[in-house]
């Protein structure tokens, strides 16, 4: 399966949730938020949340500062 993360493009052997996607990026959901397609998924979806073909998801990291 192909997706687009932050405009990579990253080839999944397996459909995931976005909580596993996460998980196996090693990417620390502090401080994260995300997007698929546009659409901004809740913290609280991300164990429910498929990723599909296609998919365009932006991670955005929180950074502390003035």
């Amino acid at each position: 399966m192909k997706i687009n993360i932050n405009d990579q493009p990253v080839e999944l052997k397996d459909r995931l949730t976005l909580e596993a996607l996460l998980t196996q990026m090693r990417y620390s959901p502090e401080g994260t938020a995300l997007a698929i397609n546009q659409i901004i998924i809740p913290r609280s979806q991300w164990p429910q949340q498929w990723v599909n073909e296609g998919d365009d998801i932006l991670l955005f990291q929180a950074i502390a500062g003035g």
